[in-house]
């Protein structure tokens, strides 16, 4: 056609002609499979970069049955963790060899079950998800983990579904409330999010666990929404009349609502009530103060992951007993900053200037 170049397709064959050997050596030298002379691998490699050789991954894929690819499906994209969790994920499947399909499901179990079937058209080696809800999720996930190695993060799906690795909520929790305790505050309440996300339930069911040691009443000061901004603004109009001395906050969103809206009231934070989140995305150092919040490690959560596919044989084309699924759980790290500063007198030896 007038106007265009077409360049043809370099070949395995145009590589062998070039460098002087077979197609089956070029082949070999390329992929791996076999020893080569060293001459021989270097002639190959030579031509193979002289003649912008690229290998064919469509036919790869269909001569080995694995496209080199993981499908990777989150909750909602615009919270910001997620993108965090992404690119170190993305990172340690590279290393690997492998590439990352992503698909987000705006946090609905009907569009989340849609996308993981999408994924399973495509083929994808294997599945990462960071599941919705623990019961409405559950079905979905558990079919895919039938077909191909599966592995929850951040949030389970109930006992023997999946894989799964996530930090240890409750022990994030302790460390918050074991941090007000020492900076004495007496009154907190939580701010959470309803549903039955397993990090949401964790976290709130830590919460009440460990709050009655400073106050009995404690546990019945719970609010649930959502994990977003907006709810943390409203839910402060529902809980400030109580005056509580410390917000406890399922995630750093739900938290610089809250803190936004004490702000806007006339609330001294820290003076008069402390705000406190979890996960510790790059906003909860930018808060005005610096929010005090648990960091989950996130490398970690990532190389775990990858590890546990590695480790996850694909699924057997007739059905069998599956290998009893496996649960990981990392430590969190409680971040002090300026959001929760002593009140009374008390002092935290981790509170940073």
């Amino acid at each position: 056609m007038e106007g265009h170049t077409v360049v043809a397709e370099v070949t395995l064959r145009d590589v062998a002609r070039a460098a002087g050997c077979s197609v089956a050596t070029v082949s070999r030298v390329l992929a791996g499979t076999r020893p080569v002379g060293a001459e021989t691998a270097r002639a190959v490699r030579a031509a193979a970069d002289r003649l912008g050789y690229r290998p064919n991954e469509v036919a790869r894929a269909l001569r080995s049955r694995s496209t080199g690819t993981v499908g990777l499906v989150l909750p909602q994209i615009t919270n910001p963790f997620f993108p965090s969790l992404v690119r170190e994920l993305e990172h340690a499947l590279h290393a690997e060899g492998r590439a990352v399909l992503l698909a987000d499901c705006d946090d609905d179990p009907a569009t989340e079950a849609t996308r993981i079937a999408a994924l399973l058209d495509r083929r994808v080696d294997a599945l990462l998800l960071i599941p919705v809800d623990e019961r409405r999720s559950r079905d979905a996930v558990a079919a895919a983990a039938a077909r191909v190695p599966l592995v929850l993060l951040d949030r389970g799906c109930g006992p023997g579904v999946a894989d799964s690795v996530a930090v240890d909520n409750a022990a994030g929790m302790a460390l918050v409330l074991e941090h007000l305790a020492a900076t004495g505050r007496r009154r907190p309440c939580f701010v959470g999010a309803a549903g039955t996300a397993s990090a949401a339930v964790e976290r709130r069911v830590a919460y009440a666990a460990g709050a009655a040691a400073l106050d009995p009443a404690a546990p019945q000061r719970t609010v649930l929404g959502d994990f977003s901004v907006e709810w943390g603004r409203a839910a402060v109009d529902r809980i400030w009349s109580a005056r509580p001395d410390a917000v406890v906050c399922a995630n750093d969103l739900i938290a610089a609502g809250a803190l936004q809206r004490l702000r806007q009231l006339g609330a001294d934070v820290p003076g008069e009530v402390a705000v406190t989140g979890f996960d510790d995305v790059p906003l909860a150092g930018l808060a005005d103060p610096a929010l005090t919040t648990v960091r989950q490690p996130v490398a970690e959560l990532a190389a775990e992951a990858a590890r546990l596919l590695a480790h996850r044989p694909a699924a057997a084309p007739i059905p069998g007993p599956r290998r009893p699924v496996r649960t990981v759980r990392l430590a969190p790290e409680l971040v002090v900053r300026g959001s929760s500063a002593p009140a009374d007198g008390g002092s935290d030896p981790r509170t940073t200037p």
